[in-house]
């Protein structure tokens, strides 16, 4: 039987059952108008040739037959960062923070991807996913950003505290798909945010370029918004680097990475989700398993792949350290080198010359 405690810390869990004050502030939820294409129909959002979310029902139906893993009551990282303020040239350093959070340095820039820094991933203040670790570089080491991308609207990627604090402290560019910026800015006005559609191009500094380039998942902020914003993932180039930051994703039969590789045949490094994944039958169409993320590895073709999305946050049933060893048995399966494809802690660092490093 489904507790009422364990009920109400699951509703936190899942996005579209947060408040629906941020929908009702953006004209009953409608976030983005614009010409239908191969993923709008001119009021919602959807994966080309498959919708890739779940409803109410069938979250029921994983509440009352769960089996889940058991976590531990925590998860500390061996690691923690301490950045140095810029990166020049042609030099890539990148840190995880946590969960889908990346601080990526290079050229001179500093960005940081999906950032998330509150102890809960949930509308509720007092329910929901809370981290399991905290953050692998604490906010007062966070050297000055430049630039924010965020990924999509759920609650382990867009996190109002942590971005308005960004903004007040740093006055970065943000970044995110399209219709994201009527969420943000229902919550703080003040905010700027540039918005990209799959396929767009972007300058967001000199030399920084970046690239939205299409992932296989779904958005919603509250209970009447589903798809009402687009999701998506990102490419970077600067100073002769580039680095793919998958989002969010499901594998999706491997199309919007064949997508991706053909426009960027040279990635230097892809970060790639590897947790939230079971039971596959709920999961399996917004969050890729490891053996999903080797495939979508040798899809892009890239020197070497970081996985995140595991570990920090409890949104599925699998153990905390399941993604670790499911992940070592899809490279052995493949013939791939452990090396080229690191399950990142936060606080742990790669650099192209290193691999994933123990200490900054």
């Amino acid at each position: 039987m489904l507790s009422r405690r364990r009920f109400v810390q699951a509703l936190g869990s899942l996005p579209f059952l947060g408040t629906t004050s941020v929908a009702n502030a953006a004209s009953g939820g409608f976030y983005y108008s614009g010409p239908p294409s191969d993923h709008f129909d001119g009021q919602r959002f959807h994966n080309p040739g498959d919708d890739g979310s779940r409803r109410f029902g069938d979250f029921l139906r994983w509440q009352l037959t769960k089996r889940a893993a058991p976590w531990p009551d925590s998860y500390p990282s061996p690691f923690q960062d301490t950045p140095p303020a810029r990166i020049s040239g042609k030099d890539l350093r990148i840190s995880l923070v946590g969960h889908a959070t990346f601080l990526i340095q290079t050229a001179g820039y500093n960005i940081l991807t999906d950032p998330v820094w509150s102890k809960r991933a949930s509308p509720f203040p007092f329910a929901g996913p809370r981290r399991y670790n905290p953050p692998g570089i604490p906010f007062d080491r966070l050297p000055r950003v430049d630039v924010v991308l965020i990924s999509h609207n759920h609650y382990d990627h867009m996190d109002f505290p942590t971005i308005v604090t960004l903004w007040e402290r740093d006055r970065p560019m943000i970044v995110a798909p399209l219709g994201n910026d009527t969420i943000i800015r229902a919550h703080a006005p003040s905010v700027s945010v540039a918005t990209m559609d799959w396929g767009d191009r972007l300058e967001a500094a000199p030399g920084l370029h970046v690239f939205m380039e299409p992932a296989h998942h779904w958005s919603a902020r509250a209970t009447n918004d589903r798809n009402h914003a687009l999701w998506g993932a990102f490419v970077i180039r600067a100073a002769g680097r580039s680095v793919y930051f998958a989002g969010d994703t499901g594998y999706g039969g491997g199309r919007h990475f064949r997508r991706t590789a053909a426009r960027h045949p040279s990635l230097d490094v892809a970060l790639l989700p590897i947790g939230a994944y079971e039971p596959r039958w709920i999961m399996a169409s917004n969050h890729m398993n490891p053996s999903d993320a080797v495939s979508a590895f040798r899809i892009l073709r890239s020197g070497s792949a970081l996985g995140y999305h595991w570990g920090t946050f409890r949104l599925t049933d699998e153990g905390i350290d399941q993604p670790v060893h499911d992940l070592a048995a899809a490279l052995r399966g493949a013939g791939i080198p452990n090396r080229r494809f690191t399950a990142m802690r936060p606080g742990q660092v790669w650099t192209p010359s290193r691999g994933a490093s123990t200490s900054a």
